[in-house]
């Protein structure tokens, strides 16, 4: 190194020249420091992250839609903030920082859109899971009465006698022969019957379970156990009925037996409905106030429902019902107006829309051989 006062070479690790003593090197200047701040986006997505989920649950207790809508927009706008800080701060060279603000909101955004998802998803799946449960028992009580019907003559279930009338309750479920259970004449005319009764006629003769009536959706029926009404020495196809509550025990409608029109397999039209979830008509815990089936708009309240879906049964939130066909298929319907010519199943004929019809009682009847009216039993208490 050379003396830059006087030239002199000097060592290369020298500090001090060795002919002039002057200074070889200078000093080293002041260190330059660099202020790190906290990226002031990255705290505002994580207030953001924090507020969302705490205004939606908010809004679902207290009911405010809008409440709602707006903490998923935060939500989002909370996730937006996050992605932009965290590129702040990848770029300013360790001079922005605030990663672990944005790593919590994240974790926080996606514990709530989960949360979210599993709330919109899972009820409806259930929802279909419950349907297609519905629908199997049905496709199983079509095979039962297809084996019934080979049996006797193409007539599908029909309990008493000829001129036997549909009553809430039968005589004695647990008579030892047909004229007690249901107080006929002994030339076996007159008597009442229940619409399970004909329906239990499957239990007695066609080999199906209890277990196979009721819908899981239902949470008010239960399966018919002898045992639970004192009897625990019979099977069930010893009896006539589902018990003195049938209605407790039957979760579907059927096509009324007890009428100038019956149905057959023979005669029949293969577009007749036989059987589906119960008529809301008969059905206390389902309010029909309102139905028309051409109306498309919703109603207020809890229900939140359009005015067609006011005629659909009340198991699967109105959204339609599993209705079991002559030709023994079943499928899923939106509208109570699907069997022939758009009849409306849950109602009778009456000489006006036949998508609309009368809502039924105990005492109706089919306007002809074309009009279905599914019909279940009643609650004791509330028979018409």
């Amino acid at each position: 190194m050379n003396c830059p006062k006087c030239g002199t070479q000097n060592p290369d690790d020298a500090q001090v020249c060795t002919s002039c003593k002057s200074q070889l090197t200078q000093p080293p200047g002041p260190t330059e420091t660099v202020q790190v701040k906290t990226s002031r986006i990255a705290i505002a997505s994580f207030v953001l992250a924090i507020l969302s989920p705490f205004a939606f649950f908010l809004a679902a207790i207290l009911g405010i839609k809008t409440l709602a809508i707006t903490s998923i927009f935060t939500a989002m706008l909370a996730l937006i903030l996050g992605i932009i800080s965290l590129v702040q701060i990848g770029l300013s060279a360790g001079r922005v920082t605030g990663k672990a603000f944005v790593s919590i909101g994240i974790a926080i955004l996606a514990v709530f859109f989960s949360l979210m998802f599993l709330q919109t998803v899972l009820p409806r799946t259930r929802s279909v899971a419950f349907r297609m449960v519905c629908g199997s028992n049905l496709s199983g009580i079509g095979r039962a009465m297809l084996i019934y019907a080979n049996d006797y003559d193409s007539a599908l279930p029909r309990a008493g006698g000829r001129d036997t009338i549909w009553q809430p309750k039968i005589n004695n479920w647990k008579a030892d022969n047909r004229i007690d259970a249901f107080g006929l004449k002994r030339d076996g005319t007159g008597g009442s019957a229940t619409i399970s009764s004909s329906l239990y006629l499957l239990i007695k003769y066609a080999e199906i379970m209890p277990k196979s009536f009721i819908c899981d959706k239902e949470t008010r029926s239960t399966e018919f156990k002898p045992a639970k009404y004192g009897v625990r020495d019979k099977e069930p196809e010893a009896f006539w009925d589902f018990g003195p509550e049938p209605s407790k025990h039957c979760s579907y409608s059927y096509h009324i037996p007890y009428c100038p029109y019956p149905l057959s397999t023979a005669s029949s039209d293969p577009g007749m409905a036989v059987a589906a979830d119960r008529n809301p008509w008969l059905d206390p815990s389902t309010d029909t106030t309102g139905f028309k089936w051409d109306d498309q708009t919703k109603t207020g309240g809890r229900e939140n429902i359009k005015g067609y879906q006011k005629g659909n049964a009340g198991p699967h939130q109105r959204e339609g019902q599993n209705v079991l066909f002559l030709d023994n298929h079943v499928s899923f319907e939106k509208q109570s107006f699907c069997g022939v010519n758009d009849d409306n199943i849950y109602t009778y004929w009456d000489g006006t829309d036949i998508r609309q019809g009368a809502p039924p009682v105990i005492s109706s009847q089919p306007a002809d051989k074309l009009d279905s009216l599914l019909v279940n039993d009643p609650p004791l208490n509330n028979s018409k």
